[in-house]
């Protein structure tokens, strides 16, 4: 299976698609302002304090923008330049921060807007620009495709270490690989890890449930009964909370549905793995990876909705694995509306299943810690790829000693966006030093 885009990756939108983007961006912008939802899981929890006034819009816009900005310029943007696909750091988060920065509640969607609109129209001419440079160093990060894909493949098998034991990580590790070895040879047309994570990841719920149904019988065997009192203050929060989503169904509702359709649309990945598949065609494997990331997110999702009172811009991200294999936009916005409608209403049942499923609730924390290990890697070593393709030595130089120097001043970005800033960051000081005759451009 081929892992490499073609070198003229560009984001060059239908009027449909610009005004579905400018139209979402608005809607989620809007959303955020009402502190019903926002992306950036990080934030949700701060949301509690604005809603009952214990906080200001100020203070919760500058804990947004903090905990955003290093995406978005880090990880969205060089992302969506060097796949022309777009993505939820990108879209999503500045709608966070726009929407609470907004003092009135009409000026949020404008805001919302306007970055929508700075996404579909500004994007495409900084690609052109880019590609046309000397060092084209977004084909360069086109390098990242590889090691994404294929490390990403062994997240399943890294939290299952790490809750079951090294015996089982082994007996993961050993499956997942046969599996890979045996898709590459009898269906290369097929993503190449896409069979191994499905029964990694059936392998972690299966021990995990596996271990719940034996705790709860032991538990019955010797009479332990688990009781909430009547007055727990947890209970009252998170029943207050589900009550307030409720009372939004229909905006969320619409929220679904727009989602929905960008997904449908193929000019949107949900993650980093994803985008590279959209960008190559590939929708069902681009479906399972974001399918199998659920599992690790319903959990976390859940239960700061619950305690917090604000849901996820994308709800559990269902959404987007459906989009992707929707026929048309029409049956999108109306499956993705159903979707939403069926999540918000199941908040409570699911906040409680997850009470009663410890060992699944902590699969879900271990699966996004091996999401977040296995990425760092791969996007760090894509990274170096790429500074090689562009600039051989001197851009590993470059490039790893940029990130480097971002781990030794305490991460002023944040380690998953670091190296992909750096290539920027690397191409453009290559392409100065080549328009001042100090570097010849690598051919090929």
């Amino acid at each position: 299976m081929s892992t490499t885009l073609a070198a003229g990756t560009s984001l060059d939108f239908t009027l449909a698609q610009q005004l579905t983007v400018i139209a979402l961006c608005a809607l989620t912008a809007y959303i955020s302002h009402m502190a019903l939802a926002v992306f950036n899981d990080g934030v949700r929890p701060f949301l509690l304090d604005f809603i009952q006034g214990r906080t200001t819009r100020s203070a919760t816009t500058a804990v947004s923008f903090g905990l955003s900005a290093g995406f978005i310029f880090g990880l969205g943007a060089p992302m969506a330049l060097s796949t022309g696909v777009l993505n939820p750091w990108l879209v999503f988060l500045p709608t966070d921060i726009l929407g609470m920065l907004s003092p009135r509640k009409w000026l949020a969607p404008v805001l919302g807007a306007a970055w929508g609109a700075v996404v579909v129209f500004g994007l495409n001419g900084a690609n052109n620009v880019a590609h046309n440079l000397p060092v084209d160093f977004l084909t360069a990060m086109q390098q990242m495709s590889t090691p994404i894909l294929f490390l990403f493949t062994l997240f399943p098998v890294l939290a299952i270490t790490k809750q079951f034991g090294r015996k089982w990580g082994g007996v993961a590790g050993v499956l997942e690989l046969a599996l890979v070895v045996m898709t590459m040879k009898l269906w290369p047309n097929m993503f190449a890890g896409a069979l191994a994570m499905a029964v990694g990841v059936l392998m972690l719920i299966g021990l995990a449930v596996s271990k719940d149904v034996r705790q709860r019988r032991a538990d019955r065997t010797s009479g332990i009964v688990e009781e909430v009192p009547p007055d727990d203050p947890m209970a009252s929060l998170f029943s207050a909370s589900a009550a307030r989503l409720r009372r939004y169904l229909p905006l969320f509702m619409v929220l679904g549905a727009g989602v929905c359709v960008l997904a449908q649309m193929h000019i949107f990945g949900g993650g980093e793995a994803t985008s590279f598949l959209i960008a190559k065609g590939q929708y069902s494997e681009a479906a399972q990876v974001d399918f199998y990331r659920v599992f690790g997110f319903i959990p976390l999702i859940a239960t700061t909705a619950l305690a917090s009172g604000a849901y996820g811009i994308a709800g559990f991200t269902l959404v987007y694995p459906i989009g992707y294999l929707m026929p048309n936009p029409y049956l999108a916005a109306v499956v993705g509306a159903l979707v939403f409608a069926v999540e918000v209403l199941a908040l409570s049942w699911i906040g409680r299943l997850l009470g009663k499923l410890p060992s699944v609730r902590d699969s879900s924390e271990h699966l996004r810690s091996a999401i977040g290990d296995a990425l760092q890697l791969a996007i760090l070593f894509g990274s170096l790829m790429a500074a090689n393709a562009m600039g051989g030595g001197l851009g590993i130089l470059v490039v790893g000693g940029l990130y480097l120097l971002n781990e030794a001043m305490g991460r002023p970005v944040v380690r998953m966006a670091a190296a992909p800033a750096a290539v920027i960051v690397g191409g453009i000081l290559l392409n100065i030093l080549y328009w001042l005759d100090l570097f010849t451009p690598l051919k090929g």
